[in-house]
C-alpha cells in the first residue's frame, strides 16, 4: 500500500512538472508574439510594401522580395537532393550506406551558421568570383534546410507498411512505380512537414545570408551571380540597432512581418496535410 501511494505521489509530481513545463513554454512563444505584434503590427503600412530601404528607414518592398526569392530558391534545391538523398537511403542503401548517411545529415545539422557563411564567402563570394548574389544566397539556406526535409522524408518513407510495398511488387509493379505510386503518397504528410520547418529555417536565418547574399537598397532581379539581394532578417539585425525611431519601427516590421510568414506557412501546409490526408486515413 505505501509503495502504491509513492509511485502515485511520484506519477503526480511528474505530471505536475509536465504541465508546469508546458505551460512555461507556452507562456514564452505567447510573450514572443507578443512583444512583436504590439511592436511591429503597427509600423506595417500599406507604403512599406511598395517602397524599398533607403538610408535609415523607407520600406521593406526590396526585403521582402528577396526574401521570397532567396527562401524559395533554397527550397528547390533542397526538394531534389533532400528528398533524393533520402529516397536512395531508404530504398536502395545498404543498412551501413544508411547509417554513414544518417550520421552524416545529423553532422551537418549542427555546424554553425557562421561558419558555413564564412566558408561559402571564401568558396564562392571570393573563390568563384561570384560576388554577394541570389545564388550564393540560395546554397546557403539550402544546405541549412538540407538536414530537415532529408531527415523528414527519411522517417517519412521508412513508415511506409511492408505490406504494401510487398502486395504492389506482387502485383507486378515495378520499383518506381512502387515508390511513385505506394510510398511518395503515403510519406507526403511527413515530406510536408519537413518542408514546413526548412522554410521556417530559411525564414529565419541572418549570419550566412550576411556572408552570400549581402544586401540590396534595391529590387532583386533574377540574375544569379553578382548582384545582392536584401531579405527581412538583415533589416531586423541591422535596423535595431540605429539610435533612430524610424529604423526601430522599420525593425519591428520587418520581425512582425517574418512571425506572420512563418505563422501563414505552419497554417497554410497543416490545413493541407489535414484536407488532403483525413486523420481516418493516416496511420503514422
Amino acid at each position: 500500500m505505501r509503495s502504491r501511494r509513492v509511485a502515485g505521489a511520484i506519477g503526480a509530481l511528474w505530471w505536475g512538472l509536465s504541465v508546469a513545463c508546458l505551460v512555461a513554454a507556452i507562456a514564452l512563444l505567447l510573450s514572443i508574439f507578443a512583444f512583436v505584434a504590439l511592436r511591429g503590427l503597427p509600423a506595417l503600412r500599406p507604403q512599406l510594401f511598395f517602397t524599398v530601404t533607403h538610408g535609415i528607414a523607407g520600406g521593406l518592398a526590396n526585403a521582402i522580395a528577396g526574401t521570397f526569392l532567396l527562401v524559395a530558391s533554397g527550397l528547390l534545391l533542397v526538394i531534389v537532393v533532400g528528398i533524393g538523398s533520402a529516397l536512395w537511403t531508404v530504398e536502395y542503401a545498404s543498412p551501413r550506406a544508411q547509417r554513414l548517411m544518417r550520421f552524416t545529415i545529423d553532422v551537418l545539422s549542427g555546424v554553425p551558421s557562421i561558419v558555413v557563411g564564412y566558408f561559402l564567402y571564401v568558396a564562392l563570394v571570393e573563390g568563384l568570383g561570384w560576388g554577394f548574389s541570389l545564388l550564393a544566397g540560395a546554397l546557403a539556406l539550402a544546405i541549412f534546410m538540407l538536414p530537415y526535409v532529408s531527415r523528414a522524408a527519411d522517417l517519412a518513407l521508412s513508415t511506409v507498411p511492408r505490406e504494401m510495398r510487398e502486395g504492389a511488387v506482387a502485383l507486378g509493379a515495378r520499383p518506381a512505380t512502387v515508390v511513385f505510386t505506394i510510398a511518395f503518397p503515403w510519406a507526403l504528410p511527413g515530406i510536408l512537414t519537413g518542408l514546413l520547418i526548412a522554410t521556417g529555417i530559411g525564414l529565419g536565418e541572418t549570419a550566412p545570408l550576411i556572408y552570400t547574399a549581402g544586401w540590396s537598397n534595391y529590387m532583386p532581379t533574377l540574375a544569379l551571380t553578382h548582384e545582392p539581394v536584401g531579405y527581412l532578417t538583415y533589416v531586423v539585425w541591422t535596423y535595431i540597432s540605429q539610435p533612430f525611431a524610424k529604423s526601430h519601427a522599420l525593425a519591428y516590421a520587418a520581425a512582425a512581418l517574418l512571425m506572420i510568414l512563418v505563422f501563414g506557412t505552419n497554417l497554410v501546409a497543416r490545413g493541407f496535410v489535414e484536407y488532403r490526408f483525413p486523420r481516418s486515413q493516416r496511420i503514422h
